[in-house]
């Protein structure tokens, strides 16, 4: 019998495994056709992988961040972007729409960042940042509850 730490859910039952993925590359499409740079969409994914504490997918999307042209300096300040002037109006937007979906606070905090984000986008952009941020989601509870392991690099 398997336990929880030897069942990941990915090898388990790949026909989900690969519906999700074919439903993240409608999104990443849906994102692409925003013209939004993929550099704000892996800002987003780390986000609600700090946010969620996934380590899996925090080694991935930081390392994919930077393969995209991220810098370091906006990695390692992430957590605090509130604080920073690194981020521009969409990017805070973006960051704001990914807090709201990760986190689903209260409704009316939920009403106010979701607006506060949408005067920075369009509606376009703004469909496709929240399924962004479902996706990342998604993906995290995955990799959480599958346990997937984070492998030393060189």
């Amino acid at each position: 019998m398997s336990t929880p730490d030897d069942l990941h859910l990915d090898k388990s039952d790949p026909a989900v495994w690969k519906s999700l993925n074919a439903f993240v590359l409608k999104v990443r499409a849906a994102t692409d056709a925003t013209g939004l740079p993929r550099t704000l969409v892996e800002l987003m994914n780390v986000r609600a992988s700090q946010l969620n504490g996934c380590a899996y997918c925090l080694d991935l999307h930081t390392r994919q961040a930077m393969e995209a042209g991220e810098t370091a300096q906006r990695l390692a300040v992430l957590s605090a972007w509130r604080d920073t002037s690194l981020f521009s109006d969409v990017e805070a937007a973006a960051l704001r729409v990914t807090e709201a979906v990760t986190s689903l606070p209260d409704e009316e905090t939920r009403t106010d960042e979701l607006a506060r984000a949408r005067a920075s986008l369009t509606d376009e952009q703004y469909s496709a940042l929240a399924w962004a941020a479902i996706a990342i989601n998604a993906y995290n509870r995955v990799s959480i509850v599958s346990r997937h392991p984070v492998r030393a690099r060189p």
